[in-house]
Formats: C-alpha cells, structure tokens, sequence
C-alpha cells in the first residue's frame, strides 16, 4: 500500500490550498517543502477578486485578518479600476504571500495534512499503480507545486517551452527609508516603483530600459538596487535596510501537459510567468481550486472517466491566455519610449466601459469559463446571489462552504440527486439566478448544468459519477 494518497510538493499558497481541498475531498496528503521554515519574503502583495471568492467560498477570509481592499490595478502600468468588478469582492485585497500562506498552512494542518519541512526531493520514479519519491516515499498521485524551478517538472520529464527572461528587473524590501509613492513611473532611463508593504516595508522594484538579465551566482546585491534606482530616478535610497532582495524578469514558459500519469503540475511549476499584478499567485490558487476536488474523487474511486483529465482540459488553455496577457502587459510596461504611442491608445481604450471591464476580469480571474455550452452560465462562476431557504437566509457563497457539489433548486418543485448537496431555496428578483429553475455547481464554484440545458442525469454522471 502507498505511504499516501497524494503528495503535494511544495508549501506554497498553491500546494497549501490544494492540500487543504484534497483532504476536504476525503484524500490523504503528505506535503513536503524543501525549506525547513516558513519564509517571510513575499513575493505576492496582492489576492485579486477569484482568489478572494476562493477564500469567502471555504469561509477563511475571516482568518486573514484585517486586510486593506484597493480598487487601483493596473494593465500594463496604466491605471485600471478594478472596483466596477461583477462580484461581492470587487478591487483586490493587499495582502503579503507570507499572511496568506499561514493562513493555509494552519487550515491544511486543521483539516489533518501533514507537513514535512526540510525535505527536498530529488527522484521521483511512477509504477503502474504509484509515485515513488526520493526511493522510498510512496503515493498513489505526486503533484508539484514547488515553483518556478520545479523539481516534479524536471524528474518527471514535463516538457516546457516558451522564452527564458530578456529584461530584467531589481526589486527590494526595505526598511528605514522615505521615498515618495510610485506606481509604475516611467522616466527616459526606465520604470520605478515605490509601494508601502506589510510590516512598514517600503518596496521598491526598477528597470532600466534594455536591461537584460544579469549573470549572477546568487540574487542581486541591495548596492546594484541602489544604483539602478538612481540612475532611473536620480534618488539615492542607499540609507534603507534591505530585507530581501530579488531579480525577475519576462520569462513566458508553460508546460505543454498538466498531467503525465501519476505526476501533475500546478502554479508556477506549471507555469513561469512575470511576476506582474499579482497575477501568477492567483492562477496557482485557481489551479489548485481546479485539482483539489477532481483528485480526491479520483483517490476515492469515486470520479467519473475522464475527470482528472478535464484539469489539464480546463486549466492549460486559461494558463495559456493568462501567458498573452502578461507579454502583452510586459510590452507595454517595459518597453523604452518607442512603445509610448502604443501606451496612449491603450489609455485611451481603457477609458470606454466595455474595455476596463473586459481587461478587470482578465486580470482578476473572473472571466474563466470552462467548456462552450449555449447557457452562459454553464462552465462560468456561479453568480453571487442572496437566498431564502426553510433554515432562513443564505447566499451561494455560503452554500459552497462544505466543498461539495451542490444542486441549487429555485423551482419551488421537489427534486432529489445522490453524491451532491441538494438545496431548495427562493432568490431575490434581479438577481443573476432569478430566471432559472435551478443549477448544478461543482465543488470549485463553477456552474455544471442549468435546468433546461439539457438532462440532470447527465450532467451528475458526468462530474460526479
């Protein structure tokens, strides 16, 4: 018999939150993490709105703690209002990777994941019938979550190809400075950035137009930030003391499969993207929101065919947008002055109604709708709706807690369905669900039938079995 269900490697948001829905989905998990502590250093400062709904959908918001929400995002470094988002949780939460990571870290650990710290994996083999890591460790499934440099990826031969970084840009915490705020500013030697972070951090992130890549063999010293910073703004920030210290760059690489038999990927060993708005750490988190349910119910022997299969199905072609869009941005961003009348026309559109929206839900992860069914809501998130049930009020969120399915009936008609969470309930006029009878979600929140689309039966067997 396997030591485990599943190994998740990698304690990051990623393998965190998939750990914790494996086991909410009845799956035994071992989670192994190369560092020995939990790191301070976040290289995330932001949740955009799907994440956040995440969040609010398995009710660990509240175990954040108190977060500031900022409506202020940005397309490539040109303002863009997030607050106009279709959703409870409009704008984005700012919010360090650190805080985000305890909270998962204590939720997974509740929820009875284990966690071994200082253990690095350096084999994996796959049998017919398991993983075996390092020789001797043991799972039915491994999945990596151990970031850009994934070792999962390599020892399991993924195939991973895009374009290795060509600009590079310096970024550090640091403490014991003043520096006027700076979002995105451009000046004719390059971008700076001036953002105050948790713990009374000031970060600082600078390009110099045409950088490329430096040969290093570790991170930059905080005297080439130093530097760099004044050559672009012409202030010397050399009195601050630096807390962590990092070069990124516009690397675009994905993983031409999600899945080789017993092995899959999440985050960002699925995908090394530029680190711009957020955005990498939200697509890990969906991932992860994707995997979690299917892998258990595959663990369990409860899943239908092809089930674990729709994850690489469902979440490589939204890796792969979400790849366009941060090229697209890390163009407009990076670019010396010659990309400028390309910035106005951008400016310009993102000023009409129908193109912030489009843009906003891009980069919030709100637009992702999995397969082409003729309802719209099929495939989508399922709209955030107050209900009235015979236990009193409620809203979809709330019903989405256990991690379930759920078969929302509105028709006021008794109906019944095995393996999934059946609840009769009224919705308010106008909302989203007001014109239909009633909807079939999946665990991750994503509608799966609508009444009138098509037969029930179907569509349970389908993704539920």
């Amino acid at each position: 018999m396997p030591d485990t269900d599943v190994i998740v490697v990698g304690a990051g948001p990623t393998g965190l939150l998939l750990a914790a829905e494996l086991r909410l989905g009845g799956a035994e998990v071992i989670v192994l993490e190369r560092l020995t502590e939990p790191t301070a250093q976040s290289r995330a400062g932001a949740i955009h709105a799907r994440s956040v709904e995440i969040f609010d959908q398995r009710g660990r918001l509240e175990h954040l703690g108190a977060v500031d929400r900022d409506d202020h995002g940005h397309f490539g470094g040109l303002d863009l209002d997030l607050g106009q988002l279709p959703t409870a949780h409009p704008g984005r939460m700012k919010i360090a990777q650190a805080r985000v990571e305890a909270m998962l870290t204590a939720w997974a650990t509740e929820l009875g994941a284990e966690i071994r710290r200082g253990y690095e994996v350096t084999s994996l083999d796959q049998t017919g019938s398991e993983v075996v890591i390092n020789g001797s460790l043991t799972a039915r499934y491994a999945v990596g979550c151990d970031g850009e440099q994934s070792s999962v990826r390599e020892l399991a031969g993924f195939d991973f190809p895009g374009v290795d970084a060509g600009l590079e840009l310096l970024r550090a915490d640091v403490r014991g400075i003043e520096v006027p705020f700076r979002f995105f500013q451009r000046y004719p030697a390059g971008l700076a950035i001036a953002l105050p972070i948790d713990g009374g951090l000031i970060r600082l992130v600078v390009h110099e137009f045409g950088r490329p890549p430096q040969r290093r063999q570790g991170p930059p010293t905080f005297a080439e930030v130093v530097a760099a910073y004044q050559r672009v703004t012409g202030e010397d920030v050399s009195a601050g003391e630096p807390v962590w210290v990092d070069a990124f760059g516009n690397t675009a690489r994905q993983v031409t499969e999600y899945r080789r038999d017993r092995a899959l990927l999440a985050g960002d060993a699925a995908h090394h993207l530029m680190p711009i708005g957020g955005q990498a750490i939200n697509l890990g988190l969906q991932d992860a929101f994707n995997l979690g349910w299917k892998l258990a119910a595959e663990v369990r022997g409860s899943a239908p065919a092809g089930l674990l299969d729709s994850y690489h199905a469902e979440r490589h072609p939204v890796g792969v947008r979400v790849k366009t869009n941060i090229q697209a941005q890390a163009q407009l961003l990076l670019g010396d002055a010659s990309v400028d009348p390309l910035r106005e026309v951008f400016r310009e559109l993102i000023k009409h109604d129908p193109v912030r929206d489009h843009l906003a839900a891009a980069i919030a992860g709100l637009d992702v709708r999995y397969g082409e069914d003729a309802h719209p809501l099929v495939g989508a998130r399922l709209p955030f709706s107050v209900l009235t049930t015979d236990s009193g009020a409620t809203d979809t969120t709330s019903l989405l807690r256990s991690g379930r399915g759920l078969l929302l009936n509105l028709s006021g008609e008794p109906w019944t369905a095995a393996g999934v969470d059946v609840v009769a309930a009224k919705v308010e006029p106008g909302s989203a669900l007001s014109e239909v009878e009633g909807v079939l979600v999946r665990p991750d929140g994503h509608v799966a039938w609508v009444a009138g689309s098509g037969p029930l039966e179907t569509a349970l067997e389908r993704w539920f079995g």
